[in-house]
């Protein structure tokens, strides 16, 4: 197939898709005796990056696959075509997710241990819900405690293409120590560690509004 051809038919496919496409889902796009090799794919997607230097989006490779998406210095004016206000997430949550994150796998127990408080159910049902953690296994404990850990929609939320792109722990000291705001996808941190039930109605109110 002319290169050009499956450049165009591999942007549109980006740009119908509404999610990632894997390079293995986009050969899936063409019948068997057409499908491009994986080599042919790269090349295409590698043009179209450069194609878009100049633009107001990029293609970016997160867990799922490639998207197009708008470039993040551009989300302020972006923003404004959407009237509803940024989701809100507890410190509380974030803590957890990133304790999940980081030490994965790892029980609701061993967070609380180090978290020094309860973890609300609330907390662990909402990350379940938007399939940022999932449940990998149980302890082989008295009560054989859910083991979790952070998945593809996790990673392709926060723009990340794997785990290994997540900022140490040291950056992420130094960032606090300098009292600097971690502005996650516009993504508004509530700091009031008893909003933990609220959080979870609020986002379950603005999930409703939209159905």
């Amino acid at each position: 197939m002319d290169i050009d051809q499956l450049k165009r038919i591999i942007e549109g496919a980006l740009l119908a898709a509404g999610q990632p496409l894997s390079v293995e889902r986009i050969q899936q796009l063409f019948h068997i005796d057409e499908r491009p090799a994986r080599a042919d794919i790269i090349t295409v997607l590698e043009a179209i990056t450069t194609d878009c230097a100049d633009k107001g989006f990029e293609l970016t490779e997160v867990a799922s696959g490639y998207r197009f998406q708008i470039r993040q210095e551009l989300s302020p004016w972006i923003a404004r075509l959407w009237e509803e206000k940024p989701q809100k997430y507890s410190r509380a949550l974030l803590e957890t997710l990133a304790l999940i994150a980081y030490q994965q796998p790892i029980t609701r127990g061993e967070i609380e241990q180090v978290r020094g408080v309860a973890v609300s159910s609330s907390i662990m049902k909402t990350l379940l819900e938007r399939e940022w953690v999932r449940v990998v296994g149980h302890r082989e404990v008295p009560g054989r405690p859910a083991i979790y850990a952070t998945t593809h929609k996790f990673l392709d939320y926060f723009n990340l293409a794997s785990l290994d792109q997540l900022p140490t722990l040291a950056e992420i000291r130094e960032l606090s120590d300098a009292n600097l705001n971690l502005d996650l996808d516009n993504t508004q941190i509530n700091n009031d560690p008893e909003s933990e039930e609220a959080d979870a109605a609020s986002l379950d109110a603005r999930e409703s509004e939209h159905e």
